[in-house]
């Protein structure tokens, strides 16, 4: 956990390429604790692969159990450093409800057996339906390369559903990040870190399964209704390439 959060990279073998220029890299990754994994994150810090991203046209494909966004302005920022041209974003993710989908998720890791837990919860990860669809987005990829045209690539892929930003995520998530990054930075120091795990996974379940429905309820009450047009911004902003002060 800490080291994703804080993104520190692992050591990995030696990549073989079969080129030294590439039209297009497609990027593919999982966000570890709302941030990119370690092997993604340590593809990105590789001297190699940063060769092969500088100039070159990225898309990335996201797979998700449900949030997403802070891993991508993560890693947005790194294949900017890169000098690489992100041009387009897929996101395939658990559509199911939060707390329902966080419990089978669990029952998957936990058993390493992808089925309805008691026969009654969803199964767990990406759908099989959704994973066909995604034929849809390379479709659209593979004729604007054909075309060498790649103005509003991700525009078409976001209106044929390539990209849902939810707005109850949207808000817990930033504030979820915060909170992550305190306690990795605090697990990453400690000599007994097995324990401030074991702390840090009661948490976790604590502020999933009791907290954060709580904090939902007020926002959606108290504060969705007033902010309309800020959310509005916030989801284009989300669905689209491009990076604040970038």
């Amino acid at each position: 956990m800490p080291e994703s959060v804080l993104g520190i990279p692992a050591p990995i073998e030696q990549l073989q390429f079969n080129h030294t220029t590439y039209d297009l890299i497609v990027f593919a990754y999982q966000p570890w604790f709302l941030s990119p994994s370690i092997p993604a994150t340590s593809l990105l810090n590789n001297p190699e692969f940063l060769k092969r991203l500088k100039g070159t046209n990225v898309v990335t494909l996201i797979g998700s159990r449900n949030m997403w966004i802070a891993a991508q302005e993560k890693v947005k920022t790194l294949l900017k450093q890169a000098d690489a041209n992100l041009i387009g974003n897929v996101v395939l993710r658990d559509r199911h409800d939060n707390l329902a989908s966080a419990v089978s998720i669990l029952h998957w890791m936990m058993n390493g057996k992808k089925e309805k837990f008691w026969g009654i919860f969803p199964l767990p990860g990406v759908s099989e339906n959704d994973i066909r669809q995604s034929a849809v987005y390379g479709n659209i990829i593979n004729r604007r390369i054909k075309e060498n045209n790649y103005l509003s690539l991700q525009e078409e892929l976001v209106k044929n559903g390539a990209v849902e930003v939810k707005t109850n995520l949207m808000f817990i998530e930033p504030r979820a990040k915060k909170i992550f990054s305190i306690w990795a930075n605090a697990i990453i120091k400690k000599k007994n870190r097995a324990l401030w795990l074991q702390l840090f996974k009661y948490y976790l379940l604590i502020a999933l399964f009791l907290v954060s429905p709580v904090v939902l309820l007020i926002y959606k009450l108290f504060i969705q209704p007033f902010t309309g047009k800020d959310i509005k911004n916030k989801k284009e902003y989300f669905s689209g390439v491009n990076l604040k002060n970038g």
